[in-house]
Order: C-alpha cells, then structure tokens, then sequence
C-alpha cells in the first residue's frame, strides 16, 4: 500500500465540479461531489445515462482535471502529481482499450510495455492471466476475431498485467453474455482477495451492484447517496409486491395494466408474476385495482427497487393509437419461419440448420452466448445477409429469393443504434423516412409523430452524437418505426442503456406487440428476456433450447434444483452444452 495513504479509504473527492461546452450546450457533468471510496473493496459507481460515471472515473485516473473541488488519490493530490497516481493504478475504458489488428500476445505486450513492466517479470505474469482468463490457447489470434466476452477478458488482462493498487472498470459488462459476466466477476473477487487490490466499476446491470461492499449512487452530476447495497434496500420495506394475474390474462397486459395506476411507482415482469414497486404510504391491498383474480404478495426489496424510487420512476407511456397490421402469414399465424437456416463462412459454419418460427403479435428472444450465431441469425432474418441453406421466410417473402421486397415490411435498430451521427435528430428522421420510401405529407406527418412520441421535439436541432445514450435510442426507435412496419428486428438494443431508459423502451415495445406487430429481440440482459412469449437460446451455431421463459427454466433445472431466474437458466444451459 502506498506510504501517503493513511486512513481506510484510497481515494477522497471533496466538492469536485467539472463542466464542458458542447457547442453552445453547458454540460454540467459533476457538481460538488464529496465521497470516499474505500480501500481493499469493491465499490460501485451507479447512476443513469449522463450521471457523470465516466466522468468521475476519468477524474480520478488524472485523466481529467477538475474546474473546483479537490481529489486526492493513493495518497497523493491527483492536480499536481496525476503520473504518480497512473502508476499505482490502471484503468479499464468502456471500449476495453484494445487494438484489434494486434493479437492478444502483441496486446499483452504492448501494456506491459507501457506500463514499464520488466521483461523478468512478463512469462510469469502471463501465464497466471492467460490461465485466469482462459485466453491461453488463443494467443496468437488477433483482438479484433474474439468474441465480446474474450475482448472483455483480455481488456481486463491488459489492465491487469502490473497488478494495481486501484482497478479502474467503465462498464466492463457492457454488451457481453452472462456466462462472460460471471466469469469477469470471479477474476476480479480473486484479485481483491488475493492481493488487496481496490475496484470502482460503474455498471447499468443493477444486479451487479448487489455484489458491492460499498455503493456511490449519482444522478445528473450530483452524489444521491453512499452506503452498501442493503442499506438502499431496506429503505424500501413494505412497498415491493409481486403480484400474479388471472388465468387469461398475459404478464405483458398485466404489466401495462398495473404501471397505468397512480399509485404505482414501477411495474416489472419477474418471472411469471409482475414485481411492483408502489409510491410511499401506497399499498397495492388498498387500490380497488387489486382484485379482479390478482394475487398479490409481499416481496423482499433489492438494490434496483431503491435506485428506480430514488429517482422518481418511468411513469405510463402512453397507448398506441390502433392500427392494422398487412403482415403476411401463413398457416396458423406465423409471420417469420425459419427451417434448415445455416450460414458458413468458408469452412467456418456459424449456424447449423436451425428451425423455429415467430407469430403475428409476438415478442420473440434469440439469446446466446458471444459467439453463439445468434448475430449471424438476425442479419439473416433481416435480409442483411443471405443464408447458405435452408428456408427462410419472413412477412411472407421467401428471403432466399426476393429478399429487397420484405424490407419495406420491416423495422431495424441496430446495437450501436445505426445513426448519423453529425446528422441533427431531424435530419436522421428525414433521411430514415425517405430511405423507407416515405415522401410529402406523409414523411412530415410520421416526423410530427416520432417528436410527439418519443419527446424529440425539443432535441430537434441537435446532432445525433451530442445526444444521451438514452436519447440516441429514442431516436433508433423512432427511425425504425417511421413506416410503421409489421415486424420489428431488435438487436440488443438496450446495451450500456441505464435501467430507466430500459423500463420506457420496454413500455413502448409492449404497446407495439399488443397491437399487432412482431418483435424479434436479441439481448444480454436475462430479466428482458422474461418480455419474450417465447425464445431459443443459441450455443455454437445450434439452438440448446426453446420455449416460454417458464419451459426454458424448467428444461435448465436438474433433478429436486428449482432454477429461479433466466440468468441461472441460460448459464446451466451453456454450461452443460458440448463444448
């Protein structure tokens, strides 16, 4: 430990502030911020889209400096001395820091590199991350051909290879599956167990912070609250619910039903009931809503229940207006059937002649592990890539032979959500009309529609890129729902997205599916999957499994073991599957 730390904590902020100009925008990203992050322990940095999380991070790591207020670090005053605090720590970006057209040894070398370690001391060093990580036999691949979860784990080795007195990780989680998440997890409690180290990770993934000593929660720049993550809980005895509906009734119309009450803060499918978070002094006992063959129960508060009341809730979306769906299908309703669908990349087969099929109305989850062809499946089922066998029929187009004539019948967002980013909001709307044919009257009209629904108006001069993450994905959506398709292709659309932003994109999802129109999703966040009707989880290009969110437990669970949760599924599922 360094000789100038002295108390319990290795790092203190005290009344930090820092600005930016964006333009003409003030952004204001931290404000007087006063906390103390303790030594030997992982401490969560927790906050929404714009918080300041990365910023603080930066902050601390002397990346940046501050406009006021005073950070001290390892020690030492991070505005006088920030190279004595770098090289006592190390940091993980959000983007994992890598080079992709190096390999995974040529990266390794290149932080030791930097970070001065000696050539002595490297092949030990290796070995224990290479076996740690389970990068060992994919040495000599370069960064750029792993999957998410290896990029991830290597990103972590690079930060890792001078073992650090402070580990610095920006939402290392970030668009990875659980099984990736589980494992980064069990790297770094070994190394605070081990060696003392000291973490602060921010992530959007709120079971996470459960996992945490201590928690630093922030909101538009300023520090909410700091304690462990029973401490935010407790606060909230007596206002969780889990409430079960009729035999008739689906979760998703029960969900929508319930976060239409007043008194009702947040409504979240879990399992096959609705979890309810109720307003202060609300009980759901009370509503004359709660009858009407509910079953409600007491639940037992977590982490999230506290940061969504915290910060005041989603609130309703507002209903879709009606409307009539011109999707083909065939047989008994399905409007996407997939039979035989593989895809080969030279000798390399992504997908090995999967089948399932999706219904009109449906919200449907293709899930898997990095690397598991779920990707390769999507870009197929959209017409962005032709398959190398099979059949394949979506809108009632076979793709295979007219695959341009289903598009104006399909709505994409993409990961990375797929805009212009030094186009304004209203110039990516123009575009993204007039790309999906639409012209005159009928462009300005859907243009008026996607300011009025997704609350753009305001942001209608400004570029996509200078927009909040939470914002960028208003406007995907918008674009991609411009011309009203009947089916829509989600493609982990809420990565990186804070919890908040997640409970609007869902509402608005259901709105869309009650009235007709198909969702096909892809996502790494399991309690999302709980949305789906039904899902195949995907492992080396085949499906492992496929059913209701209820079948896939069941089909995941051994012998007298109950599985609760859909993490717990899918890891059991990917786990038990051949390698």
């Amino acid at each position: 430990m360094s000789e100038g730390i002295t108390t319990d904590y290795i790092a203190d902020l005290s009344g930090v502030s820092k600005a930016f100009l964006d333009g003409k925008r003030h952004i204001q990203a931290l404000d007087g911020v006063t906390a103390s992050i303790r030594s030997g322990c992982v401490t969560g940095l927790i906050g929404p889209d714009g918080a300041g999380k990365s910023t603080t991070m930066r902050l601390i790591a002397g990346l940046l400096r501050a406009d006021a207020g005073s950070l001290n670090v390892l020690g030492h005053d991070v505005a006088t001395d920030p190279l004595r605090v770098q090289q006592q720590m190390s940091y993980m970006p959000q983007r994992f820091g890598l080079y992709e057209d190096l390999s995974v040894q040529e990266n390794l070398d290149l932080y030791a590199d930097l970070q001065h370690v000696p050539h002595s001391e490297r092949p030990d060093r290796y070995g224990e991350l290479m076996h740690m990580t389970g990068l060992a036999p994919f040495t000599g691949r370069l960064a750029g051909r792993l999957s998410g979860g290896m990029k991830q784990k290597l990103g972590l080795a690079c930060t890792l290879v001078r073992s650090p007195e402070l580990l610095l990780l920006d939402e290392p989680t970030a668009g990875v599956d659980p099984v990736s998440r589980r494992e980064l997890w069990e790297i770094v409690y070994r190394q605070v167990e081990t060696t003392g180290m000291s973490v602060l990770f921010s992530t959007a993934y709120l079971d996470e912070a459960e996992r945490c000593d201590d928690l630093l929660l922030l909101h538009q720049g300023k520090l909410l609250g700091q304690g462990k993550p029973a401490e935010f809980s407790r606060r909230m005895q007596g206002r969780t619910w889990l409430v079960t509906g009729g035999v008739t009734q689906s979760r998703r119309n029960l969900q929508q039903q319930l976060v239409q009450q007043d008194s009702v803060l947040d409504a979240l499918i879990q399992g096959e009931q609705v979890r309810l978070v109720m307003h202060e002094g609300k009980s759901p006992e009370q509503e004359s809503w709660s009858g009407g063959g509910m079953q409600v129960e007491p639940a037992e508060p977590r982490f999230e229940d506290a940061f969504v009341a915290m910060l005041g809730g989603v609130g309703a979306i507002p209903p879709e207006k009606a409307r009539d769906s011109n999707a083909a299908a065939v047989g008994d309703g399905r409007v996407i059937e997939v039979s035989g669908l593989s895809r080969s990349f030279g000798e390399f087969q992504a997908v090995r002649g999967i089948d399932f099929h999706v219904g009109r109305g449906e919200v449907f989850g293709l899930l898997g592990a990095n690397g598991a062809g779920k990707s390769t499946t999507f870009r197929m089922l959209c017409g962005l890539l032709p398959a190398s066998g099979g059949h394949l029929q979506v809108a009632g187009v076979n793709l295979r032979e007219a695959p341009s004539s289903a598009r104006n019948r399909i709505g994409y967002m993409s990961q990375k959500f797929s805009l212009y980013g030094t186009l304004s909001v209203l110039e990516n709307l123009r575009f993204f009309g007039s790309a999906y044919g639409l012209t005159g009257r009928r462009r300005s009209e859907r243009i008026e529609w996607a300011f009025d629904r997704f609350d753009l108006r305001e942001e209608a001069d400004t570029t996509s890129n200078d927009l909040s993450l939470g914002y960028r994905q208003r406007l995907a959506m918008a674009a991609a729902l411009l011309h009203e398709p009947d089916i829509l292709f989600l493609d982990e659309p809420t990565s990186g997205v804070d919890p908040l932003a997640r409970r609007e994109f869902w509402q608005r999802i259901n709105t869309l599916a009650e009235l007709g129109v198909t969702v096909l999703v892809t996502t790494h966040f399991m309690e999302e999957a709980e949305y789906c009707d039904r899902l195949v989880i995907m492992s080396e290009g085949s499906i492992l499994a496929s059913g209701t969110p209820h079948e896939i437990k069941q089909a995941a669970a051994s012998k007298g073991q109950a599985i609760v949760t859909m993490e717990d599924a899918f890891i059991a599922l990917i786990q038990r599957a051949p390698a």
